[in-house]
């Protein structure tokens, strides 16, 4: 499947753009299925494009947001994508959606699948929209090269939406979805910045085993649309 690359000169065009595309999505499925689903991603480059939807109109208290991954930690600690998400998207007009998290009461990440399997099964899918950031080992979600569980997390006939996963040098537990929950969505946004990132892109679009820059079985799927959003 090709994939869609829109660059950008700045972030802020990116970022609005970028909204834009996501709200017409979330639209949509309001509009045919009563509801839409969004999944999102952590770390600090989608907090401009959180804080550009949380203001945007839409009929929000019809979507579910849900998240791409999360370390196993509490809600409240810093560190938690849940408590990014609740910071920067679900206030202004975005404080009327549902958020489903990942992390539950399990002591750890391992014991809680069976849990956060139940809690993502609330969410509507597939995603209308699932948003992926790129680390500059090539990871994505969760899906890091080298984590002893990559295999299976990546096995398109697992049948698990979400596994938990040890990163080899990362801090924290996490809980990923697995890729074929990735690719249970309509259209995917890999939303990245800066001119290292750009390097990693290119290094992973081209040849070598999908294993050591995961990103590459988002880009080699021919299943569902990919869109990358980039600026300098």
């Amino acid at each position: 499947m090709e994939i869609l690359w829109k660059g950008f000169t700045n972030r802020e065009r990116q970022v609005q753009d970028l909204a834009d595309r996501i709200c017409a999505l979330l639209g949509e499925g309001v509009e045919k299925q009563g509801r839409a689903s969004l999944a999102v991603s952590g770390g600090s480059t989608p907090v401009p494009l959180f804080a550009e939807l949380s203001g945007r109109e839409l009929p929000w208290e019809k979507v579910v947001v849900t998240l791409v991954d999360e370390r196993w930690v509490e809600p409240a600690d810093p560190d938690s994508n849940e408590h990014l998400v609740r910071t920067h998207l679900l206030r202004n007009r975005a404080a009327a959606a549902r958020l489903v998290g990942m992390k539950t009461e399990a002591e750890d990440a391992f014991a809680g699948e069976t849990a956060c399997e139940e809690r993502l099964r609330q969410v509507p899918r597939p995603f209308d929209v699932l948003v992926l950031g790129m680390g500059t080992d090539g990871h994505t979600a969760s899906l890091f090269p080298g984590a002893g569980r990559l295999e299976a997390a990546t096995a398109m006939d697992s049948g698990r939406l979400c596994m938990a996963i040890v990163p080899p040098r990362a801090p924290h537990v996490r809980m990923t979805l697995t890729l074929p929950a990735i690719l249970d969505s309509r259209q995917i946004f890999l939303h990245i910045t800066g001119e290292e990132k750009r390097r990693v892109y290119a290094r992973a679009r081209a040849g070598g085993p999908a294993g050591e820059m995961p990103i590459r079985y988002v880009l080699r799927q021919e299943q569902t649309p990919v869109e990358v959003y980039w600026a300098p």
